[in-house]
């Protein structure tokens, strides 16, 4: 097979990574992808690094075993985690992997308060301990630790009582001082957006990765010269450790899902 024409692998501990995968279509239709979702193992976010690095090279083996040119780790824990052992594993092998739009979010407000919601070992790790060290003189930069918030989209509730209460829970004692922007540091967050809005109201800038990942994707293929030249019409399909009709198809609904 022409390498252009290989898939682009996505790896997520789920389903969230379905947001960077959205993002990236729209900007590289013309792409063939291949999304493989761990939903068996989720959530990594509690997990020991040790657990991460080995379920992520799992499943980035099963990726390069299908024929994978690229692979984009849409998943901030498995980037914290994985993507330095993984990049030796695969040094010829563009990976781009995912990381809290703080850059962005300081850019728009400096001097702003901004919260960064993520799971607890994305906060913990020193990937992002360092972004936050890098821009903090900048802004005010608040951690807010969502234990359990991405199994909600894993289970495809994306709005009611129950999430709001959770996100009401976690936003509202950070929301008596005003709030410049939040940054959604899991990939599964974007899907409760609209959820989030209703809670913190217009002002709030909120924000998310999945751009930036896209466009640098499309930099490092054109870079390696691996863009498909079609410019429309490319494939996508989905793969679940669970392996079962029901997980496949909710990841399908939250690739259409539009809130």
């Amino acid at each position: 097979m022409d390498p252009c024409r290989q898939p682009i692998g996505f790896f997520d501990s789920g389903l969230g990574g379905i947001s960077v995968l959205r993002e990236t279509v729209r900007l590289l239709p013309g792409e063939n992808y291949l999304y493989y979702g761990d939903s068996l193992n989720a959530p990594y976010g509690g997990r020991t690094a040790e657990d991460v690095q080995a379920l992520t090279s799992s499943a980035a083996e099963k990726l390069v075993a299908s024929g994978a040119k690229a692979l984009v780790i849409a998943c901030n824990t498995a980037t914290t985690a994985a993507i330095r052992p993984l990049r030796e594993q695969y040094p010829d092998l563009p990976i781009i992997g995912t990381e809290p739009a703080v850059k962005p979010a300081v850019e728009h407000h400096p001097g702003g308060r901004i919260l960064v919601m993520a799971t607890v070992m994305t906060l913990k790790e020193e990937k992002f301990q360092h972004l936050r060290e890098q821009y903090q003189q900048d802004a005010e930069i608040i951690p807010v630790p969502c234990a359990g918030l991405m199994e909600y989209v894993e289970q495809g509730i994306l709005r009611g009582g129950e999430v709001e209460a959770y996100l009401l829970d976690k936003l509202e004692p950070y929301m008596k001082v005003p709030v410049d922007a939040i940054v959604l540091g899991c990939t599964h967050y974007p899907f409760l957006t609209g959820t989030i809005r209703r809670i913190v109201g217009r002002s709030p800038e909120i924000l998310d990765s999945s751009h930036g990942v896209a466009q640098q994707l499309e930099r490092r293929l054109g870079e390696l010269s691996l863009l498909n030249p079609a410019q429309s019409g490319g494939s996508v399909e989905f793969r679940n450790s669970l392996d079962g009709p029901e997980i496949l198809e909710l990841s399908r609904k939250l690739f259409e899902y539009r809130d």
